[in-house]
């Protein structure tokens, strides 16, 4: 086999995993610009807009032990595919209400609600896909691989969902539609290229393991909950609307740009971590990394120029990238296969706690003290949380390397975004 085919991104369920992947993240990210303005459209109201994320999180709260052990127990291939046919019928309903006029922000919420339960189920579960499709030397490629689509498919989709928005939230919630389906349908043809283990029994030990496992390493801990409660308070993904709309006077393609310009920086991010992956000092780069991301967060709350806006938001990404390589790759590297679907439903729900609790907070504080405050708010908190976590866990701080004793180290899947992860970080 010559070395181009030996790649990855070269072979077959690899690939169609990658395709898959991308199509499902940009129907997601397209969604949340439709619902994210038609809400606003309906309501007017900045609190409305920080309830979308707590709607979405509350399914990921929920479900987090059930969705941890059904990775481990069952044919994760399914559960994904499952899981993106209900995002499909929720978005289809949605097209609908939006052409027979019988949409409201009821609606929006229940059908959001539904999104959040299939995303609880998809997100976690795809994130344990990846190292039973390729050879274990060729995992950190994959994964590097992995995390540039998915950041490309971040940027595209709410610049995309801008552009269609025009022609109305009803085509854009169809185009979604199909490219849940088309989704669904390669992730349940791709080929596991390993077997997996044999799943213990159902008890209360395997299901509570994740939570357990995480509580046992107090670097991971330290990792997940720093990253939790800096964009907790410096998330500024809800107020967009506003912004986009009263501040910066844009259109629906001025938001779609907005909300891809944290993206461009984590794409940005994940091709240099890719030929310059991490080696020592992961600690200090990711408190510094979190520093960024808060001095972003109040550039941004305070311009009034498009496009300071965007580079600032640019930045946000890119310093949020640094950060999430680091905790993904611990979570990686330290949690063993057949764990891995409790860990990373346990680490989604810290990851949904952040972005989506994160706008629902920016909304009630922009609520009670006004957007633009309620915004550098956001970014000084996240400035209090570095030092305080500095203080909290020293060994975070000056951890050197990602995993003792490894020669080499991954760039890791964001999954999630910005998981990325929601209706949209």
């Amino acid at each position: 086999m010559n070395k181009v085919e030996a790649t990855p991104l070269y072979q077959g369920s690899f690939r169609w995993f990658l395709v898959a992947r991308c199509a499902a993240m940009v129907a997601y990210q397209m969604v949340g610009v439709a619902v994210g303005w038609q809400i606003y459209d309906l309501t007017h109201r900045a609190l409305d807009l920080g309830l979308v994320g707590l709607v979405q999180f509350i399914p990921s709260l929920l479900l987090v032990l059930l969705v941890g052990h059904a990775a481990d127990r069952y044919d994760r291939r399914r559960l994904v595919a499952l899981a993106q046919i209900l995002e499909a019928a929720a978005v289809l309903v949605l097209c609908c209400a939006t052409i027979g006029h019988w949409v409201s922000r009821d609606v929006l919420f229940f059908f959001v609600f539904a999104v959040g339960i299939a995303r609880a189920f998809e997100s976690p579960t795809m994130q344990t896909l990846v190292p039973s499709l390729v050879d274990k030397e060729e995992l950190p490629k994959a994964m590097a691989a992995s995390a540039s689509v998915m950041q490309a498919a971040i940027i595209v989709g709410p610049m995309l969902g801008g552009f269609l928005y025009v022609a109305g939230p009803a085509v854009v919630y169809g185009v979604s539609f199909a490219l849940f389906l088309f989704s669904a349908l390669l992730i349940s043809r791709i080929r596991i290229k390993r077997t997996i283990p044999k799943r213990e029994p159902l008890s209360l030990a395997s299901i509570f393991a994740g939570v357990a496992y995480i509580r046992s390493k107090p670097v991971l801990l330290g990792a997940i909950s720093f990253d939790l409660f800096a964009v907790l308070l410096g998330g500024v993904t809800a107020l967009l609307p506003i912004y986009a709309r009263d501040i910066l006077f844009a259109t629906p393609r001025g938001l779609g740009l907005l909300r891809s310009a944290p993206a461009v920086g984590a794409f940005a991010a994940s091709l240099y971590l890719a030929r310059c992956p991490l080696r020592n000092k992961v600690g200090k780069a990711m408190f510094n990394a979190v520093t960024w991301f808060g001095l972003g967060t109040i550039v941004f709350a305070l311009s009034r120029s498009m496009t300071i806006s965007f580079l600032a938001l640019v930045l946000l990404g890119w310093a949020d990238m640094l950060s999430v390589v680091i905790r993904s790759s611990l979570v990686q590297l330290e949690t063993p296969d057949e764990m891995r679907g409790r860990v990373s439903a346990v680490n989604f729900v810290f990851i949904g706690a952040s972005n989506q609790l994160g706008e629902f907070e920016s909304g009630v504080t922009a609520a009670w003290f006004g957007v633009v405050p309620a915004a550098v708010i956001g970014g000084v908190g996240t400035l209090m949380i570095v030092a305080l976590w500095r203080y909290l866990f020293p060994e975070l701080a000056h951890r050197d390397r990602l995993h003792s004793g490894d020669s080499e180290s991954i760039v890791p899947d964001k999954g999630t975004a910005h998981e990325t992860g929601k209706i949209v970080r």
